[in-house]
């Protein structure tokens, strides 16, 4: 179990992180509610040694990932929030930013995912597949694909401008 500072610093330095991974899965800010208090309840009982920020930081996505795939399929439901409110909610303000997070939010589960891991949150591909437990190669080719559908939508031409 660990102590009251230390939960409380974990809190205040990856609470934006949970909420916004919990928000992309959910799309509901009473379920991310729910699953944000279950990931930190789960940190402060759990006993595990972390070697680095980044392990702990990678613990916490894995574990709030989880408890999101976990509760839609309690739940089996297919409930979500306007694409408008959930921009509102992620506090995103300039317009061009919004365009995307509103087309990132479109995207499929699969590349939604990626997607945030390593543009949102800066992990690289190989540490994005270790959080999601897949090959690396298959991390590479959702970027792409992500990226193909994404220049698509918001009509970027093929050399990323």
């Amino acid at each position: 179990m660990r102590s009251e500072e230390e939960v409380g610093r974990a809190i205040q330095q990856y609470a934006d992180m949970v909420r916004r991974l919990c928000l992309l899965h959910l799309k509901n800010e009473a379920d991310t509610e729910d699953i944000f208090q279950t990931v930190f309840l789960k940190y402060a009982l759990s006993s595990t040694a972390f070697e680095s920020p980044e392990h702990e930081k990678a613990w916490l996505i894995r574990v709030t990932i989880n408890g999101c795939r976990d509760l839609l399929r309690r739940l089996l439901r297919n409930r979500t929030v306007p694409l408008e409110q959930a921009v509102m909610q992620a506090g995103v303000e300039d317009e061009q930013r919004s365009q995307v997070l509103e087309a990132v939010l479109r995207l499929p589960e699969q590349y939604r995912r990626v997607v945030y891991l390593h543009y949102y949150e800066g992990y690289t591909a190989s540490q994005v597949a270790e959080l999601l437990g897949k090959n690396v190669n298959t991390v590479y080719t959702l970027l792409a694909r992500a990226r193909q559908r994404l220049k698509a939508e918001l009509g970027g031409d093929a050399d990323g401008t």
